[in-house]
């Protein structure tokens, strides 16, 4: 029976396993024997057996779902969804015992020693490893991963690897093996973070009487490690996360650590450095940054000293870390040992620097660069994996790393291979060609065996460690393949490493001391994401009063239908042709539908509906460690909405795709006023909305303006698209005149959707941006706002809607453009005062 559904399961929805062989000589995860589960994974497939089929299914499709919502991505170059490829997960973990990972956790630390030693000695110390043939000269100086300008360069406790990853597969007799090594900037921690909260939503019963082991706390401690980096007499240490900015792979993952960890996500751009200190630029002033968690590729951190055709960098950071004054993590030069070709050299390495043997062997690697190892890859070709020997190498064709199928294709294939080997022999390395274990992937509605390689992570700090329990295990699509590259979009797994029945999880025994560290992150805003914020608003705004005006249109067209030279119709027109909207003359009912339905779903149409939402998703992305995960979700479905197409009838289904976006614009207003903290970034993404509708107001009465003989029900159109239509009948008894409308859209105080409201809401805001009151105050802005404010309060509404003998209305449509451009004015100077920073800092 199933304890979900309350009936009997028919015998082909509860057997999960029908189909399921992980094949011989591999390791098998789940089973021990055919059809006989290891005792680890029993209570977790019984659970799943009960659930059946059908609901297991349900529960996945619900997990795309939130990882949809949640807005969780990785960019795949060259696919079709870009940016907007959802992350993949598969349902079913990978469980690995206490005892087992007990083991991993004690090779990952030596292993994190050991690299820090080496790169200690290569960068810091005196390269005795090189002198006394420990390690091959070439393997350093010609790798294009070692940084000249780092040699010498003394770091913040001797650790160069912060936080190591290392991707380990399990041989055919259960020995696990070390693939390949991440030390440059590892990423994927954040997602196997983000697949726990997953599969904590869809399969919380069998996480809880797993007894898995949290991930939370490793994240703790490596916060606190980072604020131990801090260089001396920082009491406030300030961190920063540096990312490449939207368009980087994992860039969700950049957005996700910060917001959980509390720290600023900023890019090369946001930082400076003056007289070597690193300084980040906020709509505060220059504020001192102390550590830099960087995913940025070390080589392009600093254009100054290393690569000078980046753009991702900081000029002048390597001199400030030089000087001590900050601290790059992982540390400057830290990629080296992403060469799969230290992995041949390790096991000596180990016993000379700390007399012990390698706990987590290394996969067997054979580089090239030397007499005997090459001799030995030339004459076991077949049967091996040929690499590239540095990073930053272009990557070997499909060909040559795999063997051909056809024994005639043989002796061709093994003369191209020598020969590009003796081309350039310590370009390359060798290794053994592995039959990675097999574990239970959710495939097609049942579980299939499937390679899989798990990555884990260890934080170093010095004189203390911490293990992530699991870490982010993907699985490969091809069984045929080796290295399971998330670009080639294999999909990942939670990894549950199980209690052993033990419901309070001890801390590791080398877990960092409980300390009192400041949790006081920098207060400032950075100038970029106040810049983004600032324009958020106002495109969002934009957006929300083209849609008012294409509903609007929409409606009035579908609802006389046939009356196209009607003076309403006529006048709607030239209203829409006086916003730049449209040709005056498109005045025909059918040629004005047409072109709100191009505004509307048209991808390519400048300041459309589709352009407007590009560059909210890729502003909102800039910024997303900044929004709640239900604000990102809003975004997220404002997205969704917006892919409908018009269907058998192109007029309704657009007006209802109008309101829905929005109703989405709204909800996300109305989050953003709920859950956003009432700091200086909020007023900026409020400031930018404000301005954005009173210049919206302005433009819109000054294109019902200059329509002649208006019509009430154009005036009535202009109240609707200003959202004010129940208020106006509220306060008058009579068909909309021109006086009314002034009163109400452009000097009511009290109606939010008015010219005067947003003026006093700006007020208040820049009134709350001074930071310093000794300093300078934004004195121009204010008496912009505050001299608007006093002509709209003084203005005779009467006398401004009368016409003159040419049925102009001159003095309006001179008051109107005189506060368009006021706040052009204020615009201008707002982005000068806080978002550049010209002058020098006061140290």
């Amino acid at each position: 029976m199933s304890k979900h559904s309350g009936h009997e399961e028919p015998a082909s929805e509860s057997n999960l396993l029908g189909n399921y062989s992980a094949g011989s000589g591999i390791f098998d995860e789940l089973n021990e024997a055919p059809s006989a589960a290891r005792p680890l994974w029993r209570p977790l497939i019984q659970s799943l057996q009960q659930l059946g089929r059908h609901e297991l299914q349900s529960r996945w499709e619900n997990g795309r779902r939130i990882i949809r919502e949640h807005g969780v991505t990785y960019n795949v170059y060259g696919d079709p969804e870009g940016m907007d490829r959802p992350w993949g997960l598969d349902l079913v973990p990978l469980l690995l015992s206490g005892e087992e990972w007990a083991a991993i956790e004690a090779g990952l630390i030596q292993r994190s020693r050991l690299f820090n030693l080496i790169l200690a000695d290569i960068y810091g110390g005196s390269q005795r490893l090189l002198r006394d043939g420990f390690l091959p000269p070439e393997l350093v100086y010609a790798n294009p991963s070692f940084l000249r300008a780092c040699r010498g360069m003394q770091v913040t406790g001797q650790v160069y690897v912060h936080l190591h990853a290392c991707d380990l597969g399990r041989s055919p007799d259960g020995q696990w093996w070390v693939l390949s090594d991440r030390t440059q900037s590892p990423s994927g921690a954040g997602y196997a973070w983000q697949n726990r909260s997953v599969l904590a939503r869809i399969l919380p019963e069998q996480i809880r009487d797993c007894q898995v082991q949290r991930l939370a706390g490793f994240f703790q401690r490596f916060r606190e490690i980072l604020f131990h980096l801090a260089p001396a007499n920082r009491n406030q240490p300030s961190i920063v996360l540096l990312t490449p900015g939207p368009h980087n792979e994992t860039y969700f993952e950049h957005a996700y650590l910060a917001r959980s960890l509390g720290f600023p996500l900023v890019e090369g751009a946001d930082l400076t450095v003056r007289e070597r200190r690193v300084f980040l630029k906020t709509i505060e002033g220059l504020q001192p940054v102390d550590v830099i968690l960087r995913r940025v590729d070390d080589s392009f951190c600093d254009p100054l000293e290393l690569r000078g055709e980046s753009l991702l960098g900081v000029s002048g950071l390597l001199e400030a870390a030089r000087a001590g004054n900050v601290t790059v993590a992982n540390a400057l030069g830290a990629g080296l040992m992403e060469s799969p070709a230290f992995l041949a050299f390790l096991p000596s390495l180990c016993r000379h620097l700390l007399d012990e043997d390698l706990l987590l062997p290394s996969i067997a690697t054979w580089w090239c660069g030397q007499g005997k190892e090459l001799r030995h890859v030339s004459e076991h070709l077949g049967s091996l994996v040929l690499r590239p020997a540095f990073a930053g190498q272009s990557p070997l064709p499909a060909s040559v790393i795999a063997a051909p199928s056809g024994r005639l294709k043989v002796a061709q294939y093994r003369r191209d291979l020598l020969q590009l080997i003796q081309t350039s022999p310590r370009d390359f390395v060798a290794q053994e060609r592995v039959k990675l274990s097999r574990a239970p992937a959710w495939i097609d509605g049942q579980l299939s065996a499937r390679p899989v390689i798990l990555r884990a992570y260890v934080a170093n700090g010095g004189d203390s460690f911490a293990v992530l329990p699991g870490g982010l295990t993907r699985v490969l699509k091809n069984s045929n393949d080796f290295w399971a590259l998330t670009q080639t979009g294999n999909e990942s797994k939670d990894t549950w490493i199980l209690s052993n029945g033990s419901a309070n999880i001890a801390e590791p025994a080398q877990a960092i001391p409980e300390t009192r560290v400041s949790s006081q992150m920098t207060a400032g805003v950075p100038s970029r994401a106040a810049d983004h914020l600032f324009w958020l608003g106002r495109y969002t705004e934009r957006l929300e009063q083209l849609l008012r005006l294409i509903r609007c249109v929409l409606g009035a067209v579908s609802g006389e239908l046939g009356l196209e030279n009607s003076p309403a119709r006529a006048a709607l027109a030239q209203l829409t042709a006086n916003l730049r909207l449209a040709s005056h003359d498109q005045s025909g009912n059918g040629d004005l539908a047409e072109r709100m339905l191009q505004l509307l779903y048209t991808s390519d149409e400048p300041l459309g509906a589709r352009d407007l939402l590009k560059r909210i998703r890729l502003i909102a992305s800039a910024v997303r460690d900044r929004f709640s995960g239900d604000t990102w979700r809003i975004l997220g479905r404002l997205e969704v909405d917006a892919r409908a197409r018009p269907g058998r009838l192109p007029i309704a289904s657009a007006t209802a795709l109008a309101h829905n976006l929005v109703l989405d614009l709204a909800a996300f207003n109305g989050m953003e006023m709920e859950n956003m903290t009432r700091g200086r970034g909020w007023r900026f993404l409020d400031f930018g909305r404000r301005l954005e509708r009173a210049l919206s107001v302005l433009n819109l009465l000054r294109a019902t303006v200059i329509v002649p003989a208006r019509p009430p029900s154009l005036l009535e159109a202009v109240l609707e698209i200003a959202d004010s239509v129940m208020t106006y009948k509220r306060q008058y008894f009579a068909a909309p005149h021109l006086t009314g409308v002034l009163a109400l859209v452009l000097r009511d105080e009290s109606n939010p959707r008015s010219f005067a409201f947003q003026l006093s809401v700006l007020a208040e805001h820049m009134h709350a941006l001074v930071v310093d009151a000794h300093a300078v105050s934004p004195g121009t802005e204010r008496a912009r706002v505050d001299a608007l404010t006093s002509t709209v309060r003084s203005a005779d509404l009467n006398e401004l809607a009368a016409q003159d003998a040419g049925g102009i209305n001159a003095a309006l449509l001179q008051l109107l453009d005189n506060c368009s451009h006021q706040l052009a004015a204020l615009s201008d100077e707002m982005t000068s005062r806080y978002f550049s920073h010209t002058t020098p800092v006061t140290m």
